[in-house]
């Protein structure tokens, strides 16, 4: 893949596998920013997983302290009081089966997440194969499946953001904008690994993170000294 003369200046302020402290990182991350737009700014983990047991497979949900800086587009599907709360604490489209119709008939996805009560769960399965490859199923483990639905349409405006290991044990997920401050950066970063380390798999040997870098879109990865988190 060629890179461009851009790139490439901001790859050589990168020191060759030197790993950064938490502040100096997101430092160096949003001055080698690479896109012409407001990049996004993600994190990824390496974890010392075996992701062929069942139990370290994670998959869950992070509230962000300062969001991410995009707002997402919630749709809910509901009946009844759950349906009203759901249209109460702001949800940008709310039904039951005449939504699920629409997605099925229609191919409609001018949404960014779902939210369902378990009642709902059934007859999402039937267009699971619509909504899967997409990432939009709802789940219980990312707070999507629930009987309170104003309270994950808050958190989801607050800035969550869902993480699922990939085969190869690695974990992504976004922390903001090159934007924003310094500061806001490095307490969504620290949020964000604090919550991968809560879900440690007890089954775990050796050392759970092998590795943690942060990136920005089209631009090169930082990798972070782990003892940094510490602090």
């Amino acid at each position: 893949m060629k890179r461009s003369k851009r790139y490439a200046q901001n790859l050589e302020k990168i020191e060759k596998n030197k790993a950064y402290s938490v502040e100096e990182a997101v430092k160096l991350v949003k001055e080698t920013s690479n896109a012409k737009f407001d990049g996004t700014i993600e994190v990824a983990m390496n974890l010392n997983l075996d992701t062929k047991k069942n139990d370290q497979q994670l998959r869950g949900a992070v509230v962000l302290p300062n969001g991410t800086g995009k707002t997402k587009r919630i749709l809910v599907l509901a009946k009844g009081d759950q349906a009203k709360a759901a249209k109460e604490a702001g949800a940008d489209f709310v039904g039951d089966i005449d939504m699920i119709q629409k997605i099925e008939q229609e191919n409609w996805f001018d949404y960014d997440v779902i939210i369902a009560t378990p009642e709902m769960m059934p007859l999402l399965g039937k267009i699971g194969k619509l909504l899967g490859p997409k990432g939009l199923m709802p789940n219980p483990k990312t707070g999507t499946v629930t009987m309170d639905t104003a309270k994950a349409i808050e958190e989801t405006k607050k800035g969550k953001v869902n993480y699922r290991t990939d085969s190869f044990g690695n974990v992504h997920g976004i922390i903001g904008k090159a934007s924003f401050d310094d500061a806001k950066l490095v307490e969504n970063l620290k949020a964000f690994v604090e919550a991968i380390m809560k879900v440690k798999p007890s089954t775990v040997k050796g050392a759970y993170v092998k590795n943690v870098s942060i990136s920005s879109t089209m631009g090169p990865g930082v990798k972070i000294d782990l003892n940094s988190f510490d602090k």
